[in-house]
């Protein structure tokens, strides 16, 4: 594992231990209501057992028990304070994948997280490292790039549209140059070069330079590289049609 992923993987595990301290209420709350509702009940649990199938009709009995389960869980997180809901938000989207800081805070802004409280809490995700815009986009680039051969301009709109700052986008997509983006050209239109073969030279080179064109190719390298490999194909024996 890269250092830098095994620094994130270790800060987001600290950040969830010291977390664990109020996930605990929220059971505390679920066992006292599970308790009251078995009371209420005469305590008889042989009995809810048997009548299961009429109470879990009727919200009342074991059967319901699950739905309580998560309304105590809903209501008890509601109850939280907003940097504590604002924190474990966070942290289980983080769990699944890196996400930028705009991303996390358009997911406190709809469930209706402060503003200020929001704030407070993705700083301090940066603070420890679990939000890093940069190596975010370094790692989307290197990804995106080899297994999708996405160039660099729709490589820069993509990060643009998840809240990378300019500049940052401009760091990560100069790990690419001009060669690497022939390259990865090239390598796409060998891959649909023989898909399109028995059909017209002008219908091959316009299918093939639009492939390129919707992963962000200019039209001029398009057009270079989908001649070139036309050429070559037709200069092999096997290629002739």
């Amino acid at each position: 594992m890269p250092t830098g992923r095994r620094r994130r993987r270790s800060a987001l595990e600290a950040e969830q231990t010291e977390a664990a301290g109020p996930a605990s209420t929220p059971t505390a709350v679920e066992s006292g209501r599970g308790g009251g509702e078995a009371a209420g009940h005469g305590g008889v649990a042989a009995s809810a057992s048997r009548r299961g199938g009429r109470r879990g009709r009727s919200g009342t009995g074991l059967p319901g028990e699950e739905h309580s389960g998560r309304t105590s869980r809903k209501q008890a997180e509601e109850s939280a304070d907003p940097e504590t809901r604002a924190r474990d938000i966070c942290l289980r989207l983080l769990t699944g994948a890196a996400k930028t800081r705009k991303q996390l805070a358009d997911a406190l802004r709809k469930r209706e997280i402060p503003e200020e409280a929001a704030d407070a809490v993705l700083t301090r995700l940066e603070e420890v490292g679990l939000i890093d815009d940069a190596a975010f986009a370094a790692a989307w680039v290197e990804s995106r790039h080899a297994v999708r051969g996405l160039s660099r301009r729709a490589l820069a709109q993509e990060l643009r549209t998840k809240g990378v700052a300019a500049d940052l986008v401009e760091q990560a997509v100069a790990q690419l140059d001009h060669d690497d983006e022939t390259d990865a050209a090239r390598a796409l239109v060998e891959r649909k070069l023989r898909s399109t073969r028995g059909l017209d030279t002008q219908v091959r080179t316009r299918r093939l330079v639009g492939m390129l064109a919707r992963r962000g190719y200019s039209e001029g390298l398009a057009f270079r590289v989908v001649r070139s490999a036309l050429e070559e194909e037709w200069s092999e024996p096997s290629g002739r049609e």
